[in-house]
C-alpha cells in the first residue's frame, strides 16, 4: 500500500516520545494502585488491632465475671509481675476450677500483653500445682506453660489497683491490706483473701497500633453492679 501525497509515517523520535509517556503512564498507574493497597493493608491492620484489643478486654472481664471461691486458695492475687485468678471453667456445674493469669512480657523486643490458663482442676492437689504454676509461668515460662498461653495485644505497662472502702488503691501497699480482711496463707504481703469490690487495669499500649497510650478498664463485682 502506498501513502498518498502528502501522509507520513511516525519518526524515531516521535515513537521513542510516545513509548516514553505510556512507560510514565504505566508507573503512576501502578504507584496509585500500589497506594491503595497499602492503604487498605494499613486499615485492616487497624481494624484487626482494635478487634484483638476488644476480645482482649472481653476476656479479661469474663475471668473476672466467673471468679470462683475455694477453702485455703485465694480467689485473686496481684503480686506486681502476674495476676492469678480462680475461676469456674464454665457455666455448667461439675466442670471443676480453673487457674488462669495474666502477665506482661518481652517478646522478640516488643512487649506483650498475656494469658495463661490451667486445664480444668478437679482435685484439691492439682489446684494448688496450678496455683503455683501460674506463678512460675509468668518469671519462667518452659515449654508446656508456653503452648498454654495466648498473646493477646502490644502492651509496654500495665498496673493494678484495688477498689475497697470506697477508694482505689495499690494491692501490695499496706494500706490495701485492712485488718479486718486476714490475708490468704498462701498470698504474698499486701495481698487479701478478700475479693476486692472492683479491679482496675491501667494498660500502656504500645505505638503503632491502631490504639495507643494508656487505657483504663474496670470492673466491679457482680453483686455490686456487674462487670464493665
Amino acid at each position: 500500500m502506498q501513502c498518498k501525497p502528502g501522509c507520513r509515517g511516525f519518526t524515531l523520535i516521535e515513537l521513542l516520545v510516545a513509548i516514553s509517556l505510556m512507560a510514565l503512564m504505566t508507573v503512576l498507574a501502578w504507584r496509585g494502585l500500589d497506594g491503595i493497597s497499602r492503604s487498605q493493608s494499613r486499615l485492616q491492620q487497624q481494624s484487626d488491632d482494635v478487634l484483638a484489643l476488644q476480645a482482649t478486654l472481653a476476656q479479661w472481664g469474663t475471668d473476672l465475671d466467673a471468679m470462683a471461691e475455694q477453702p485455703g486458695t485465694p480467689s485473686l492475687d496481684w503480686d506486681g509481675l502476674v495476676l492469678r485468678i480462680l475461676r469456674r471453667s464454665s457455666a455448667e456445674p461439675g466442670e471443676g476450677l480453673r487457674v488462669v493469669a495474666w502477665t506482661q512480657r518481652r517478646i522478640g523486643g516488643q512487649g506483650q500483653w498475656l494469658r495463661w490458663q490451667s486445664p480444668p482442676l478437679l482435685t484439691r492437689g492439682a489446684l494448688d500445682l496450678a496455683w503455683q504454676r501460674a506463678q512460675v509461668w509468668a518469671q519462667t515460662p518452659g515449654d508446656e506453660d508456653r503452648a498454654r498461653e495466648v498473646r493477646t495485644v502490644a502492651l509496654d505497662q500495665w498496673q493494678i489497683f484495688y477498689y475497697r472502702g470506697n477508694a482505689w488503691s495499690n494491692p501490695l501497699s499496706s494500706a490495701d491490706n485492712p485488718a479486718d480482711v486476714p490475708p490468704a496463707a498462701s498470698a504474698p504481703s499486701g495481698t487479701s483473701a478478700g475479693v476486692p469490690d472492683g479491679v482496675r487495669v491501667v494498660l500502656t499500649l504500645s505505638s503503632g497500633q491502631a490504639i495507643n497510650g494508656t487505657l483504663t478498664r474496670d470492673w466491679v463485682r457482680g453483686s455490686i453492679g456487674g462487670g464493665k
